[in-house]
């Protein structure tokens, strides 16, 4: 419910000033609203101390300009403070409190009237363009949106390059003044180079201040509109925001009532606030479904890494055949994944180890030729492989007690997805698959479009509504990255978006810092498809790759409570597990959903240690993850409850275990804890220690 606040958390002398300051809930940020020469401008300070200096607010229209030439109209302070429940999260309540400025501006030539929204959260500021309807305005292009942060200093920053088809690069971490994508391998950038230069970056940013201050720039309710990207001024140390354009070079079309994301900066001296903020959600419509029974949290496992590491392919019949796909005059390759025996198998194995679904990739006719050839109509998603009998496999996962995973890769081409959309769902729903894992591998058709333009924002939340029609959960890769929409429609359970754990498989791979930086960045938008779990780190003995997973085992084990997602896969190969039954033993028993998340440790780049309670129990388990670097550290365990006391079942790297020489050496120990015992944690270079906590009765 939103009430008047006091006055003085509305430092004005009076309605009309040009000048008008709010202050967050703890009183603790401050943000000064100001019109300079015409110009809307905005400040942020934290305790005292400068975060962002005054930095414009600007927009720009086909046939209009949102620049100068502003007067404030009216202004409004308004404040929130309630409790909802997430259908699921880390967490089982999310208070939404914060103070907010409403100012009415016109631009005085073209006599436009809008409005800009600030809100102030405890550990963040957000605000917004909102534009109503009016004689002056109805529909409108937006060319560019001139959002500004001038931050105070050359920040230390972790960065990914501006890339408006794909967030799947490692993070660089280097000064602010030091960023240049013309010093990095650039070749997974479909469209790097013609749209953006050399000093273009992706939100979320993540950066240190010399003093110890965490900053972090993003966006949250991205909707009909395109992702934000960020240039720098690298000698001022200043970010304007950068929209993905659309085939004309446009940025948005919009009607009126319309509005931007919002713009977010979160800001706090200690890293582990960012990672337990859940402003962004906060700033996302509340949710949309009246029934959300059908929403479950899961944990496969599946056809998919066998592929990655060239065990077998998604296509059944190989390049050679590809000009007989369409009527299924296949020649087999004798390397098909996606077979009905390999599924049935996967099933035995999920149905013995408890768990809930299996996902199957290459099912469908179409992965011949399409890869690399911008090819339009590839799938049709109802059509099987010769080899992969849909009804067999769907009767004996029912018999089991498992429910099968749809894949559904469009090859990037947006459109003949679109027109098979119903008809895949129909399939879906006709063979009882509760969920769907999405592709978009490549460039978009229609094309000229972009993964992080406007209409494939649309594109990609339009599945997500028309699967949620259907009561069908949503898991997207190679999507745009999400900037909280989960909580507006909980049946988009999970996406990657990201860098994920395949590029162990095939590349350079994914370094030891690389999960400790997601949570700061990518994982604040929603939960991540990362595909954990691997065991076989070290390349098979009698084939030609050389790639490893950047991790000991002991890591991988507690990358299941440190990356959040209610969909977990236990990625790799059942023979693989089998050999480790006594570490799967963990996979098996982590939970999903949680009660409650307490992060114990945390730093960007570094290291992170989160605690979680299930939700409907009483176990906790705690996930702790090192970079290159090993480290020691000592855990009070007083997040447990008083008086109870627990088995705790630690999973540790072996005192020999190193990320690259000796990945997969473990130990693992039982002790008897309480509320009022510590824990010592030994990481080895790349490791991590996971650790379940059980009641005694």
């Amino acid at each position: 419910m939103k009430v008047q606040i006091l006055n003085f958390l509305v430092l004005m002398s009076f309605q009309m000033a040009l000048s008008q300051n709010i202050l967050s809930p703890d009183l603790n940020l401050k943000m000064i609203f100001s019109i300079e020469n015409g110009i809307p401008t905005y400040q942020l300070q934290y305790r005292g101390q400068e975060i962002i200096e005054r930095s414009k607010l600007q927009i720009v229209f086909e046939n209009a300009s949102l620049t100068n030439n502003i007067e404030m109209i009216t202004s409004n302070v308004s404040s929130e403070d309630s409790v909802w429940k997430p259908v699921l999260g880390e967490v089982a309540e999310i208070q939404n409190h914060y103070n907010e400025l409403k100012v009415e501006l016109i631009q005085k030539d073209s006599q436009i009237k809008y409005n800009l929204v600030f809100r102030l959260f405890d550990e963040g500021l957000a605000f917004r363009f909102e534009f109503l309807p009016q004689e002056k305005l109805n529909y409108f292009i937006i060319n560019q949106e001139l959002t500004q942060f001038n931050l105070t200093g050359d920040h230390k920053t972790f960065w990914i390059p501006g890339d408006p088809d794909s967030q799947e690069y490692v993070y660089n971490e280097t000064k602010l003044s030091a960023i240049d994508n013309s010093k990095l391998d650039l070749s997974n950038g479909i469209a790097l180079k013609s749209i953006f230069g050399n000093n273009f970056v992706q939100s979320p940013l993540m950066m240190k201040t010399e003093n110890g201050l965490y900053i972090n720039i993003f966006e949250a309710a991205v909707d009909n509109y395109p992702v934000m990207h960020l240039r720098v001024d690298t000698q001022n140390f200043g970010l304007t925001s950068q929209l993905v354009p659309n085939a004309l070079g446009k940025k948005a079309y919009l009607q009126t009532p319309a509005h931007t994301p919002w713009r977010t900066v979160m800001v706090s001296d200690d890293a582990r606030d960012l990672l337990t903020s859940k402003m962004i959600l906060n700033l996302n419509d509340p949710n949309k479904l009246d029934d959300t029974s059908w929403i479950k949290p899961m944990k496969y496992v599946g056809i998919w890494w066998e592929m990655h590491i060239g065990k077998s392919t998604w296509d059944y019949a190989g390049s050679q055949n590809a000009q007989n796909a369409a009527d299924q005059q296949l020649k087999p390759t004798g390397k098909h994944g996606a077979t009905t025996q390999n599924t049935l198998r996967y099933i035995d194995f999920a149905a013995l180890h408890g768990f809930d679904g299996v996902l199957v990739e290459g099912w469908n006719v179409g992965w011949e030729d399409w890869f690399g050839n911008w090819k339009e109509n590839v799938f049709d998603f109802t059509t099987p492989y010769p080899d992969f009998d849909i009804q067999k496999v769907t009767d004996y996962a029912k018999s089991k007690g498992i429910k099968m995973i749809m894949h559904h890769e469009t090859s990037g081409s947006v459109g003949n997805y679109e027109r098979h959309l119903d008809r895949a769902f129909n399939l879906m729903k006709e063979y009882g698959y509760p969920a769907v894992k999405t592709g978009y591998v490549g460039r978009i058709i229609p094309r000229g479009e972009f993964h992080d333009g406007q209409s494939m924002v649309n594109h990609f939340h339009h599945v997500v509504k028309r699967a949620a029609e259907n009561k069908l959960m949503v898991n997207s890769h190679e999507s745009s990255r999400p900037t909280g929409m989960h909580r507006t429609y909980p049946n988009y359970i999970a996406a990657e978006a990201a860098r994920g754990n395949e590029f162990n498989g095939w590349s350079n791979g994914n370094p030891p810092m690389h999960e400790t930086i997601l949570p700061f960045t990518r994982f604040l938008g929603g939960p991540m498809d990362y595909t954990p779990g691997i065991f076989k780190i070290k390349p098979y003995e009698g084939t030609e790759k050389t790639e490893q997973v950047h991790t000991t085992l002991a890591k991988q084990l507690a990358l299941y409570v440190t990356i959040y997602s209610p969909l977990q896969m236990a990625a790799d190969l059942p023979e693989n597990y089998e050999q480790h039954l006594d570490a799967f033993q963990f996979i098996k028993e982590v939970a999903v959903d949680w009660q409650n998340s307490i992060y114990l440790e945390a730093e960007p780049g570094d290291y992170i240690t989160v605690v979680r309670k299930e939700k409907n129990g009483e176990r906790w388990f705690l996930g702790a993850i090192t970079d290159e670097i090993p480290r020691k550290t000592k855990l009070k365990l007083d997040f447990l409850t008083p008086n109870v006391t627990y088995e705790a079942t630690i999973y540790q790297d072996a005192k020999n275990a190193h990320w690259q020489n000796n990945p997969t050496a473990y130990e693992i120990k039982k002790i008897k804890v309480n509320a009022n015992s510590t824990l010592d944690l030994n990481l080895v270079s790349g490791g991590g220690t996971a650790v379940s906590f059980v009641p005694l009765k």
